[in-house]
């Protein structure tokens, strides 16, 4: 092979693995964003049921066409806290059977009518270009990514063909297992997908190229891919919480042992191959994406009786940290903004408990006249702060992402943020009352503060019943809402009535006049922030 013929070779089966690398991603980006919110519901709502959550990971990546999708998505799931590691750990074994259908489809590029498949992009492309309708447009860019598929397979198949007896006498000289084993891992960890290296070598097959003497020699190279194909998730748990870094090593855990496990098999039985794919397949193509498939449900139906073992192993491995930090948020959900949504509600129950909490921290200080418990109070008021940052950070980019069906839930949300940020300020005003009332003096009677207390009371029955709207969307707590919320306005009315006549009487000083009237107006504004809240959440 001459130096031009090397680069023309080169050009030509890089040009062909772009051509079906772009096809593979119009296929997955497209179907991800018309199915992954049926999807992600669909996992949320599960049983917790080996087989049937085996059946949804196989359901879902055959349908997205990536198992890495698949597999961050259950990332994301599990560290959210959606799905448990026992429903995750059978969907990504699903998933490994789900990511062989793209490899049984470029097996059909074995046969002649892949030629006519190949117009699919043009019908795709006139698709996207002449309908309407979003949908109608996405399902034109699936079509043309199936038809650039089999035109990538096939530029790097001729360009092979063209360059056979060169090609075939470097490979024919790889004969060590572990060396194409662990080929197989570097080039899926590169790219990132064991579909398009495993694509690539039915593209070999196609052209009529071996590796090493024929046998299971390219086996080897096929279990070196499905180790390889943990890096997405592994790299995406980086950051997560333990129990996303639990999925990604259960992904990782079931993919090494099952390909070590069919490693002794083929070393022990040479002939393998020969004695089972190779006998029952003419065409090599279909042998490696049939032992692909094969490879992947056998380890499933060994493996998934062992499902609490890997979750326990995974949980010795990587302990709990505790920390403040928010684990509600994950950026893998802002694709389906119902799941984030949903998300987001969660993280407003923890800001709405630590705003609340800075206000009976405060309150306390104002009722024991105890000037030390500020700090307390001042701490839970910062805490609330960080944590509200964060949700409005994540609440911008899903906005950016959302469709008009949700604008309005996203817009009430930012409400809700707000209102529940009042709590926090109130929590911060009653601090300044307590060192005013210390620093100058300033005394209330038994009875006054035993009404203030009652106040209270209410106020916390209302924020009960506010919490267990925002979690169960009953709309019937409303009625007991608004019951506690006009008894909180009549609380107030009477208590400032009674100010009044008592400073009128002279039974009290005028000093503290300012401070008890703004206590009870603080108080009043704090219930009417959480029925804001209850009548926007229902």
């Amino acid at each position: 092979m001459t130096f031009s013929e090397l680069i023309m070779f080169a050009v030509k089966l890089l040009a062909g693995t772009g051509v079906f690398l772009v096809g593979v991603h119009l296929l997955t980006v497209n179907i991800e964003q018309l199915a992954t919110g049926k999807i992600k519901d669909l996992f949320s709502k599960t049983a917790d049921k080996r087989l049937v959550n085996v059946g949804v990971g196989v359901a879902s990546t055959a349908l997205i066409q990536s198992s890495g999708v698949t597999t961050l998505l259950i990332v994301g799931f599990v560290n959210v806290g959606i799905m448990n590691l026992y429903q995750a750990t059978a969907m990504i074994m699903g998933a490994n059977i789900g990511t062989t259908i793209t490899a049984q489809i470029a097996s059909l590029s074995a046969f002649p009518i892949t030629t006519y498949i190949q117009l699919l992009v043009f019908v795709g492309i006139m698709m996207s270009m002449v309908c309407k309708k979003d949908g109608n447009k996405k399902a034109g860019m699936i079509t043309a990514g199936l038809g650039l598929i089999f035109i990538g397979l096939s530029l790097m198949s001729d360009s092979m063909k063209d360059n056979r007896a060169v090609i075939q006498g470097v490979f024919e000289t790889v004969t060590n297992p572990v060396l194409l084993f662990l080929i197989g891992i570097f080039l899926t960890a590169l790219v990132q997908s064991s579909s398009a290296i495993t694509s690539v070598i039915i593209a070999m097959s196609v052209a009529g190229l071996t590796i090493g003497t024929g046998g299971n020699e390219v086996l080897f190279i096929i279990l070196g891919t499905n180790i390889g194909s943990c890096v997405t998730a592994l790299m995406s748990s980086a950051s997560a919480g333990a129990n996303a870094k639990r999925a990604s090593l259960i992904h990782f855990m079931f993919n090494t042992f099952g390909s070590v496990i069919f490693f002794v098999i083929l070393i022990c039985v040479p002939q393998f191959m020969e004695i089972t794919f190779a006998k029952w397949f003419s065409s090599p193509a279909t042998q490696i994406a049939m032992f692909h498939t094969f490879f992947n449900v056998v380890c499933t139906v060994v493996f998934l009786p062992f499902c609490n073992v890997f979750v326990k192993i995974s949980e010795v491995l990587i302990k709990e940290k505790k920390t403040v930090s928010v684990t509600n948020l994950d950026e893998r959900m802002l694709t389906s903004p119902s799941i984030a949504i949903t998300q987001i509600e969660k993280e407003m129950l923890l800001l709405s408990d630590t705003a609340m909490a800075a206000f009976r921290t405060a309150y306390q200080s104002f009722d024991k006249a105890d000037t030390s418990l500020i700090v307390s109070a001042q701490k839970q008021i910062v805490a609330a702060g960080e944590i509200y940052s964060r949700v409005i950070s994540y609440l911008v980019q899903l906005s950016a992402q959302s469709n008009l069906a949700d604008e309005q839930r996203i817009a009430d949300l930012h409400n809700n943020l707000g209102d529940i940020m009042r709590i926090a300020e109130i929590a911060d005003n009653f601090t300044k009352y307590t060192k005013k009332t210390v620093e100058h003096k300033l005394e209330f009677s038994d009875s006054v503060k035993a009404e203030l207390r009652e106040m209270v009371g209410s106020i916390e029955r209302l924020y009960k019943l506010t919490s267990e709207l925002i979690s169960d969307k009953n709309s019937n707590l409303l009625v007991d809402i608004d019951f506690e919320e006009n008894k909180i306005d009549n609380y107030r009315k009477r208590l400032i009535n009674d100010h009044i006549r008592r400073l009128n009487e002279g039974k009290c000083k005028p000093e503290s006049s300012g401070v008890f009237i703004n206590l009870v107006s603080n108080i009043e504004r704090l219930g009417d922030h959480l029925t804001y809240i209850a009548y926007t959440v229902k």
